[in-house]
């Protein structure tokens, strides 16, 4: 009830134990508190937090608008609803890299389990677009010293995303995780690889895990998690795949509206009342409140 009963540093803990399980872990995209509760309802690891999933809440296109203050909010909104350890995208950290030590600890402190720091330029771009541009290897690397030097919970995962796949090839992308990871990185988050032979190449050269981006409509195919365990991935995110179903949703049934002057034909696929107040825990609040006011006031009246 409220919100959840795990702390911050019991969720960086289990985030821990998941990384170090042989076992691959699957990390659907959050785009609402509210999402949480049904990823932890169906037994998923964790919760990922996107940054252009973040910025489209906004009305925003995934091009570096968003602030740290409005992330960092949204994201321990999010967080602090769910018992599952939350990784959220920092993108190029918000700055140089002192803005990138500050936006590991004000991460911390908003009850997140880790977070990505990406090597693009400043303003960046949606992984999965064309045109992007990456920073040197210094500049990257500086971004997650600093990260990793501003940490103040060991357990808060410092993730490293490299970009450079799409800009000058795999061989560059391995390089680059190489350095990222001698700078401290504890996952490596490869985007846009073009098939599951360079994922497990990618693995293979590296000695921290890695990270799968199952996103539709992108650069890589959609892999099962068996394909990915087998190729040596640790975690999997899927980071925009319930945003988009529920946006195509809604734009049915507005359809509908339009064109019907009634709801009624939708209102089969929606979410019931009933299943609802499950998700909000309506029982658990109406207990609680009878719990706190089953008592007289001393000195009152009826007492």
């Amino acid at each position: 009830m409220l919100y959840t009963t795990v702390t911050p540093a019991q969720k960086r803990e289990r985030f821990r134990e998941l990384l170090a399980d042989p076992q691959i872990s699957q990390f659907p995209g959050a785009f609402t508190p509210l999402s949480t509760k049904l990823i932890q309802e169906q037994g998923f690891e964790g919760v990922y937090i996107s940054g252009g999933v973040l910025a489209n809440e906004l009305g925003l296109p995934d091009i570096g608008l968003t602030t740290l203050t409005e992330v960092a909010t949204r994201a321990g909104q999010i967080a602090r609803s769910t018992d599952l350890p939350c990784l959220v995208d920092a993108d190029t950290g918000f700055g140089e890299p002192m803005n990138v030590a500050r936006t590991v600890q004000e991460l911390e402190d908003a009850g997140l389990a880790g977070c990505h720091i990406e090597d693009q330029f400043n303003p960046k771009r949606c992984g999965h677009l064309d045109g992007k541009n990456v920073v040197d290897t210094a500049t990257a690397t500086q971004r997650i010293l600093a990260a990793v030097a501003a940490r103040r919970d060991p357990n808060f995962v410092i993730m490293a995303r490299t970009d450079i796949r799409g800009v000058e090839g795999f061989d560059a992308a391995v390089n680059r995780a190489k350095a990222l990871a001698d700078a401290g990185a504890d996952v490596i988050f490869p985007e846009a690889m073009a098939d599951l032979s360079e994922f497990e190449r990618m693995a293979s050269a590296l000695d921290v895990p890695v990270l799968a981006n199952m996103t539709e409509f992108g650069k890589s195919e959609l892999f099962t998690t068996q394909q990915l365990q087998d190729a040596g991935v640790s975690m999997v995110i899927y980071p925009v795949s319930l945003e988009r179903q529920a946006m195509g949703a809604m734009e049915r049934l507005l359809t509908t509206i339009r064109e019907d002057g009634t709801q009624q034909a939708e209102v089969e696929t929606m979410l019931t009342r009933k299943r609802l107040y499950e998700l909000v825990d309506y029982t658990g609040y109406n207990q609680f409140d009878s719990g706190v006011f089953n008592f007289e006031v001393p000195g009152s009246p009826n007492a």
